[in-house]
């Protein structure tokens, strides 16, 4: 305990010099004006960085579909702009070396199998065991052991936009996880207070596909969360696409009609959350989606899909030269 201290202490007296450091330059290089737009700029409140936690929480090989449900979420927000050190992704399970897998290290969401979701670049940062409520829950809050790796940590701030994507089987209020334990909808409300009150976030959307869906975000009551479920209470969330090669179904229609969409955007999209969801068709997905706004500030109308799924971020030109050295007497 006493090392402890001591290292605190000197981090501390190497953190008050550097910013002592800095405020004495920045008055020596910066005008008055121009420091006040620096100040300005930081003081910024719209969001500056895009993060991805995507979660199958399912085991066993009969339930393929969360697991491709998952990496083709991984895909999609990779092709449109978000880096692997600001992704999560939780497997619960690994059914490309399952050896009942007639395609060996390969996971697919379609019989045409075009598109290898597991392929050569893909990150996994917990899986297996690893993917638990604990584990989940401390990720998001930032609970962390202080040996846990950075790949494992959500390193979030108060101008991150999360995307939080959960799939898996549920119920009423709960998700099973591994087939052996339930997050239910009072702990991820709970644990999405504590990041609003730590400021590691400045918006959430929470997307998730599991039966009764819509009820797991009924609890939430944290500001600038907007909600996207697969099917109302009472339902259930169905899959898509029998594989008769694999002997299982592949991916669930929530999941694969929202990726129908996806498909059609580009970094640069301008289509908004209002846009996805007049697609929604229950006589295709076989549920009803819900969405949930009140807590969210913005409109559908006026939220870009790349606020979340994408990662463009946004560059001011100036006309004047920026100094970076230090002004000639």
């Amino acid at each position: 305990m006493l090392l402890h201290s001591r290292e605190a202490a000197g981090i501390g007296r190497f953190l008050t010099v550097v910013l002592c450091i800095v405020f004495a330059f920045g008055h020596s290089v910066f005008s008055k004006g121009e420091t006040e737009k620096v100040g300005a700029f930081f003081a910024d409140k719209e969001h500056t960085n895009n993060w991805a936690v995507l979660v199958c929480t399912s085991r066993f090989w009969f339930n393929y579909r969360h697991m491709a449900n998952t990496l083709s979420m991984y895909r999609t927000v990779k092709r449109l702009g978000i880096p692997d050190s600001q992704i999560i992704l939780m497997l619960a399970d690994d059914a490309a070396c399952n050896p009942r897998n007639s395609r060996p290290a390969a996971v697919y969401d379609h019989p045409r199998k075009t598109i290898d979701l597991y392929g050569d670049n893909i990150e996994v940062d917990y899986r297996g065991y690893e993917v638990t409520v604990e584990s989940f829950i401390r990720m998001l809050t930032g609970r962390v052991a202080p040996e846990t790796p950075r790949n494992k940590r959500l390193l979030t701030d108060e101008k991150s936009n999360i995307l939080v994507y959960m799939t898996g089987h549920g119920g009423e209020d709960f998700l099973k996880f591994q087939d052996s334990e339930e997050i239910n909808s009072y702990d991820i409300a709970d644990a999405f207070q504590q990041m609003w009150e730590k400021q590691r976030y400045r918006e959430i959307l929470f997307v998730i596909d599991t039966c009764q869906a819509n009820t797991m975000f009924s609890k939430f009551y944290s500001p600038n969360i907007l909600s996207i479920g697969s099917s109302e209470k009472g339902e259930n969330s169905l899959s898509y696409f029998h594989d008769y090669d694999l002997g299982v179904s592949v991916i669930d229609r929530f999941t694969y009609y929202n990726l129908k969409f996806f498909e059609t955007l580009d970094m640069s999209s301008k289509q908004t959350l209002a846009d996805l969801v007049a697609t929604y068709n229950h006589s295709l997905i076989r549920s009803h989606p819900g969405v949930r706004t009140d807590l969210f500030s913005r409109s559908l109308e006026k939220t870009y899909l790349t606020d979340f799924f994408g990662s463009v971020q946004n560059i001011e030109l100036t006309r004047e030269p920026f100094p970076i050295g230090r002004k000639s007497e």
